[in-house]
């Protein structure tokens, strides 16, 4: 009985120095990789002193670890949404050529759905040429409806020993390609409007210097006094113009379309007579007013009427009426004469664009009065309609919005 209970006694101390050592040993393995969890992050080893520093070590760690991934997932999220913002298309992808990342921009322009499989072609060519030539970069036109131009360029993205990626930039370049058109035809136009006349004068009044017949030379007298109107008409609407393009938000003030109306039937009256053209004025009645420039509303009256004027039949009737109805002035001009081809109707607001180019230019018309109507109705936030049959004639309708008074 006494040899048992030895054999078990023997037995507890056993497994009770082989539980201490167990721990001993396991305490010793937790250190070990503490203490190289600590070297990695950067910071002080924990001492030996039981389980307990060890513990409170790692909480410790663990909490750093997570503070770190919580600001890098926010540094993140604050990148995407920054790039988010861009107007370029952003396209990020990562070492095994995949797509890791696209801003808001990208996936629009992507899955445009006129010209996507273009878009996503060029970019996705790119994107391989950049991996093997470090950057890319092509004019991709895509022709719509409506028409776009993009630019994209790629660059390999690396730390200097790997590449560890690709990005994209893809940026919508048309509106800057209008104006640049814009720019070029209007330079080259209005160095074709200045050297018609110019040319016409120099020859005139070369011939003029040899010419011995008074009549014949008062003739040419009267062409050069012509030619030279017409310069200066030409000038007078591009300063104009560039005055107008300039004022894009002119001061407000409450004018009386009536008033407006008047100015603007004077100051063609006289060529309306030399045509044998009435022009009829049918006034609001009450008068109303609208918030604007006066300048600039009697300037674009003046040029529709003018063009009505020009267009139209001799012995014939104009007529200008304004009117306020839904929140909107509309100022109208009205003609019966030669009218404006289908084909042409989107393009007469354009400089110096004629659709009969003979008939304008013997006239003195400078092809800058209905560029000067679109500029005033956009600074005052309105719109020009035109209602044109070829051969019936045509009405032009200069909307503004009404002042809170009527509009309410």
């Amino acid at each position: 009985m006494i040899g048992y209970f030895v054999v078990g006694a023997v037995a507890v101390v056993a497994v009770l120095v082989a539980v201490r050592l167990g721990r001993r040993a396991g305490r010793r393995s937790l250190q070990q990789r503490l203490t190289a969890l600590s070297n990695r992050l950067g910071v002080e080893p924990p001492d030996e002193g039981g389980v307990e520093p060890v513990l409170s070590h790692l909480e410790r760690v663990t909490g750093e670890a997570a503070e770190a991934v919580t600001e890098a997932s926010s540094d993140a999220i604050r990148l995407r949404r920054a790039l988010d913002t861009l107007p370029q298309g952003v396209i990020v992808c990562d070492e095994n050529g995949d797509v890791a990342f696209r801003n808001a921009r990208a996936v629009g322009l992507m899955n445009n759905r006129h010209g996507d499989a273009l878009a996503a072609q060029a970019v996705t060519e790119l994107l391989e040429n950049a991996w093997q030539e470090g950057s890319a970069e092509r004019t991709l036109d895509l022709y719509g409806p409506p028409r776009q131009t993009f630019t994209v360029r790629t660059r390999l993205i690396d730390d200097g020993r790997r590449p560890l990626g690709v990005i994209a930039i893809i940026e919508d370049v048309s509106e800057r390609r209008r104006l640049e058109e814009i720019r070029r035809d209007f330079v080259a136009n209005v160095s074709h409007e200045l050297k018609t006349p110019i040319g016409a004068l120099g020859l005139l009044a070369e011939t003029l210097t040899v010419e011995p017949d008074p009549e014949v030379a008062q003739r040419l007298a009267s062409r050069i006094h012509t030619e030279s109107f017409r310069v200066s008409r030409i000038i007078d609407d591009l300063l104009d113009l560039s005055r107008i393009e300039s004022e894009e938000a002119p001061p407000r003030e409450p004018i009386y379309i009536n008033l407006v109306m008047a100015e603007a039937v004077e100051r063609v009256r006289s060529a309306a007579e030399q045509r044998r053209i009435t022009i009829v004025l049918d006034e609001p009645d009450p008068p109303i007013h609208v918030l604007g420039d006066r300048r600039q509303l009697v300037s674009a009256v003046h040029s529709l009427l003018e063009n009505a004027v020009t267009f139209s039949y001799e012995d014939s009737v104009v007529r200008v009426a304004g009117s306020q109805a839904d929140g909107e002035i509309r100022l109208s001009v009205t003609d019966h004469g030669v009218g404006i081809p289908a084909r042409d109707l989107e393009r007469i607001f354009e400089r110096f664009y004629r659709v009969d180019h003979g008939r304008s230019r013997d006239s003195g018309g400078t092809g800058l009065g209905l560029s000067i109507v679109r500029h005033v109705a956009s600074n005052h936030q309105g719109r020009v309609e035109v209602d044109s049959r070829e051969g019936e004639g045509s009405t032009f309708s200069l909307i503004l919005p009404s002042p809170p008074e009527y509009a309410a």
